[in-house]
C-alpha cells in the first residue's frame, strides 16, 4: 500500500481544521443548553434540564415555535409545488426566455439576504402584509423555491423523457402522464427539495426580522430579540433542538439519495 504524500496529509489536516471550525459553535452550544447556571457558561458547572423545562413551560416560546413550524410546513408545500412545476417546464425547453426564468427563480440564493429582506418589507408595507402569517408564508416560499428547483432539475436530468412520451402516445394527457410516470421517478429529488425548503423556512431569521411581528413572530426572531434584550440560556436549549432537527433532515436527505441510487442501480 502506497504511503500518503505530505501534500495529501496536509490537505486532510486542513480540511479537518475547517470542519472543526464549522462545528465548534455547535459543540459549545449543546453543553451550554444543559447548564444549571442562570447565565451562559462554558463548560457548565452542573448539568440540568432547567432551560428545556423553561422552554416547554413558556407560552411565548411555544407560540413562536408553532408559528415557525406552521410557516415552514406551508412554505415547503408551496415551494415544492412551484419549484417542481418550474423545473419540469425548464427541463422541456432550453430557450433564452426559460433561462431567464431560471435565473429569476434562483435570485433568492444570489441576492444578499438583507437586500431581499428590505425589498420584501417595502412591498409588504404597501400591500398590508407586514406582521401577518400570510406574509411570512409567501416570503419563505420565495426563499424555498430555489432549493426545490435545483433538486428537481438534478432528478430530471437522470430521467428518460421517452417514458413519458410513451405514456402520452398511449392516450394519457400531459398532466396525467407526469403524475403517473414522471413524478414517481423524480420523487426522491422532489422530497429532498421539500426537506431543504422546510429547513430554510424554519431557520430563516433576517427576513423575519423585517416583516414579522405581533402574534406572528417565528422562533428565530424571538430568539434574536431575547438575545438582544437579555442573555437567556433558554436560547441554547432551543438552538440545540433546531440543530437536531436540521441534522435529522440532512440524514433523511442522505438516506433518500442512497435509496434513489440503489433503485437506479437495480433498474440498470
Amino acid at each position: 500500500m502506497r504511503a500518503a504524500s505530505p501534500a495529501r496529509i496536509a490537505a486532510f489536516l486542513f480540511a479537518g481544521l475547517v470542519l472543526l471550525w464549522l462545528i465548534l459553535p455547535v459543540l459549545i452550544v449543546i453543553p451550554m443548553s444543559f447548564s444549571d447556571s442562570r447565565f451562559l457558561t462554558f463548560p457548565p458547572k452542573a448539568l440540568s434540564l432547567r432551560w428545556y423545562h423553561a422552554y416547554l413551560g413558556s407560552s411565548l416560546w411555544l407560540r413562536a415555535t408553532r408559528v415557525s413550524l406552521g410557516v415552514a410546513a406551508a412554505s415547503a408545500v408551496l415551494a415544492t409545488a412551484i419549484g417542481t412545476a418550474a423545473a419540469y417546464a425548464l427541463n422541456l425547453s432550453n430557450g433564452r426566455a426559460m433561462k431567464l426564468v431560471k435565473l429569476v427563480l434562483l435570485l433568492p440564493l444570489m441576492v444578499p439576504i438583507v437586500i431581499t429582506g428590505v425589498g420584501i418589507f417595502l412591498v409588504y408595507a404597501r400591500v398590508g402584509l407586514l406582521a401577518t402569517l400570510t406574509g411570512l408564508v409567501l416570503a419563505n416560499t420565495m426563499l424555498g423555491v430555489p432549493y426545490v428547483l435545483t433538486s428537481v432539475l438534478g432528478a430530471l436530468a437522470q430521467f428518460d423523457p421517452a417514458q413519458e412520451m410513451v405514456a402520452r402516445s398511449l392516450g394519457m394527457n400531459r398532466p396525467r402522464a407526469f403524475f403517473a410516470v414522471t413524478l414517481p421517478q423524480i420523487a426522491p429529488g422532489v422530497l429532498s427539495g421539500a426537506l431543504f425548503a422546510f429547513v430554510a423556512g424554519l431557520d430563516e431569521t433576517v427576513v423575519a426580522l423585517f416583516i414579522s411581528g405581533g402574534r406572528y413572530q417565528p422562533l428565530t426572531k424571538r430568539m434574536f430579540t431575547a438575545l438582544r434584550d437579555e442573555i437567556d440560556p433558554t436560547i441554547a436549549a432551543i438552538s440545540t433542538m433546531l440543530t437536531l432537527v436540521s441534522c435529522l433532515v440532512a440524514a433523511a436527505v442522505m438516506l433518500n439519495a442512497r435509496r434513489s441510487e440503489r433503485r437506479r442501480g437495480v433498474r440498470a
